[in-house]
């Protein structure tokens, strides 16, 4: 990016700042991000939570959230968790997804949050890999839910091993 938009991006809020990384990643990099419209609700040190709008374009033929849409939203989460801690750190680290399960326990009939409450461990996941220099695998733990229909209980469960390595 050309300095005067590292500028502009750096004066935005941080919750348009987040939603932009998440578009323009989108847009550029995996266009399917960009068709379902994830809203970035929090990020930060702590928490990651993703907002999915149910609506025609990821509804499946029983009314609900597609599975597949389910599946690239906990891909979304998990991975900005750890893009913010990567961004943070300066370092040259590549990150990918070694496996992925999903639980999938009610239908998500609403918009539906995604969240991983595993940021404190990620940061400290990437300092370790930092320091190793070595290719390295961690769980990430996700829970969707549909407040509007279930309130806090889970219609999914997801877990992600994140795999990074810090490249010179």
């Amino acid at each position: 990016m050309n300095f005067v938009g590292e500028k502009l991006i750096k004066k935005l809020p941080a919750k348009f700042r987040d939603n932009a990384m998440i578009f323009f990643f989108g847009l550029f990099k995996v266009p399917l991000i960009g068709y379902v419209r994830p809203k970035v609700i929090t990020l930060d040190e702590n928490k990651t939570v993703i907002k999915i709008p149910l609506n025609w374009r990821n509804k499946n033929h029983l009314g609900s959230m597609y599975f597949g849409v389910m599946a690239t939203a906990a891909d979304i989460c998990s991975g900005l968790a750890a893009m913010k801690q990567i961004v943070l750190s300066g370092k040259n680290i590549h990150l990918s997804f070694k496996d992925f399960s999903g639980d999938f326990k009610k239908r998500a009939e609403g918009a539906t949050y995604f969240t991983c409450d595993q940021g404190l461990e990620i940061k400290s996941f990437v300092n370790e890999v930092i320091k190793s220099k070595e290719r390295m695998n961690m769980p990430i733990k996700v829970v969707a839910t549909v407040p509007k229909h279930f309130g806090d209980e889970p219609v999914a469960t997801f877990t992600l091993t994140l795999s990074l390595k810090h490249k010179d």
